[in-house]
């Protein structure tokens, strides 16, 4: 007697359920632990900003500097990221995570090693209030640590492309111009014309200003690439079985 022949039907369907990705079979699993992190991290960055407003006699000022934008963009940053993982939704692209990670990363180096170092040339060394003072760790050191550590603990490797280096620096170059315009409509004399040291044409011209831009241009590419860089030879942490994309779509390749 013959063996009946598989049906049309059975051989064109089953490639198609091969091809199905990983995460359409695998629900994303809710991650209460990194919600709770990243939803700290992101009071971390709001208190911070919250005690420098209220500790402020001109919020225009404050909130013309990088510190506190950028802060403001890991604030929400985190807290989108919290409520990701929390209902139990892929993981938010690496293009946003990584810009986040690089403008805090840029705020903390830049305040350690430039603004609070008195042999740069652009120190910006000054009595604090207490308020001040629990806002300047927030916001300088705890939320740049923080960050670099949400990355290195909490995310899969691999992320980060070669092009979302150039595309992160969009921001700090228009940071630029935006600094540069705001202290050129200011009176002269005025207090914070200028929000940082390497900024500030009175003291510099136009031309020192090209060269600084410049320098720490270049300075912030090379730290971009050297995130993307150990974002890929970075081991994961979570075991081999849990190596899934930091989009959840499937295993790494």
């Amino acid at each position: 007697m013959l063996e009946p022949t598989p049906s049309t039907a059975n051989r064109h369907t089953a490639p198609a359920t091969a091809a199905v990705p990983a995460s359409a079979v695998v629900p994303t699993a809710r991650r209460p632990f990194t919600a709770a992190f990243r939803a700290l991290v992101a009071l971390a960055a709001l208190t911070g900003i919250v005690l420098d407003s209220v500790d402020s006699d001109d919020l225009g000022r404050l909130f013309s500097y990088f510190t506190i934008q950028s802060n403001i963009l890991v604030a929400v940053t985190f807290a989108w990221a919290a409520q990701r993982a929390w209902t139990a939704r892929p993981a938010l692209s690496p293009r946003i995570t990584g810009a986040a990670l690089l403008f805090i990363s840029i705020t903390g180096l830049v305040f350690h090693f430039v603004l609070s170092n008195d042999s740069s040339g652009f120190s910006m060394t000054s009595e604090r209030t207490p308020l001040e003072s629990i806002a300047n760790q927030l916001l300088h050191t705890v939320t740049p640590l923080a960050a670099a550590l949400d990355w290195l603990l909490l995310t899969a490797p691999g992320g980060f492309l070669l092009r979302h280096a150039w595309q992160w620096l969009a921001y700090p170059l228009l940071y630029l111009p935006f600094a540069l315009v705001r202290g050129a409509l200011l009176d002269p004399g005025t207090e914070g014309r200028y929000p940082y040291p390497f900024l500030d044409v009175d003291l510099h011209g136009y031309e020192g200003i090209a060269v600084n831009a410049v320098v720490f241009g270049l300075a912030f590419y090379g730290l971009a690439l050297v995130l993307v860089l150990l974002d890929r030879i970075r081991p994961h942490l979570r075991g081999p079985r849990n190596r899934i994309s930091p989009l959840g779509s499937g295993p790494l390749k």
